[in-house]
């Protein structure tokens, strides 16, 4: 298996998010369950700027999306 290129807390800074492992945690546990079927960057917290990145990475079928699909499975 392949390591990856980026870690989640450098996609939450990404994102401009707090960090931190428990700060990670903390956002998860509060913005949990998403609703099945809805898509990570449609889900309501995201600024437009963070909403477009996530779309924006996804298409583009970039080196963030391993940590992109985690976070989605984690939230939903």
């Amino acid at each position: 298996m392949e390591t990856p290129v980026h870690t989640l807390s450098e996609l939450f800074e990404q994102l401009g998010l707090p960090s931190g492992g428990d700060e990670i945690e903390r956002f998860i546990a509060s913005h949990r369950p998403l609703p099945p079927g809805q898509l990570l960057a449609d889900a309501p917290f995201w600024t437009p700027a963070q909403a477009q990145f996530l779309r924006e990475e996804w298409r583009d079928d970039a080196d963030w999306v391993p940590l992109i699909d985690q976070l989605n499975e984690r939230l939903h």
